[in-house]
């Protein structure tokens, strides 16, 4: 639109390249598009590329049906994996994807990152991991000779084998 204003203004088109820091070829094609059909014939597509196969409202049903959580779409646990995730997407909008571009749905899209559940056994003793790293570990790093890991002594071998 830039372009435009510029046109109007009686610029050439070689002003139009070194103020908006284009091409001589895009100038060209802006200035001849500007001639055929004023203004609007600048206006540009609303987006490049393909148009999504799933629309803002589908999108809202996918989100709503992934915040209701695994179980409730009858996987056995409780943590959603891309694989699972194409499934309610293909269940609830028909659409199939595979799980490279549900990731791009996720994350770009719907704003979702990724995220790794805590590993925790929920029969941890933490007494007992505590008194293991101050009796057991010193003991075990040490080894069996007494001595520390590469602190051990040449052997007679070792010894012949270099000066």
């Amino acid at each position: 639109m830039r372009a435009a204003e510029l046109f109007e203004a009686g610029m050439r088109q070689v002003d139009v390249v070194s103020r908006l820091e284009v091409s001589a070829q895009t100038a060209s094609r802006w200035y001849r598009s500007w001639q055929a059909g004023g203004r609007d014939a600048l206006v540009g597509a609303a987006r490049l590329g393909r148009t999504p196969r799933l629309s803002d409202e589908q999108l809202a049903e996918v989100q709503t049906a992934l915040l209701a959580g695994p179980k409730a779409h009858g996987f056995g646990t409780d943590m959603w994996t891309l694989a699972r995730i194409s499934q309610v997407i293909e269940q609830v909008t028909g659409v199939r994807y595979a799980p490279s571009q549900t990731w791009l749905i996720l994350r770009q899209r719907l704003g979702w990152t990724r995220q790794r559940p805590a590993r925790r056994a929920s029969e941890r003793d933490q007494q007992a991991i505590e008194q293991w790293i101050k009796k057991d570990w010193p003991r075990i790093k040490r080894g069996p000779d007494g001595q520390g890991r590469g602190s051990a002594s040449r052997t007679t071998a070792d010894s012949r084998c270099c000066p």
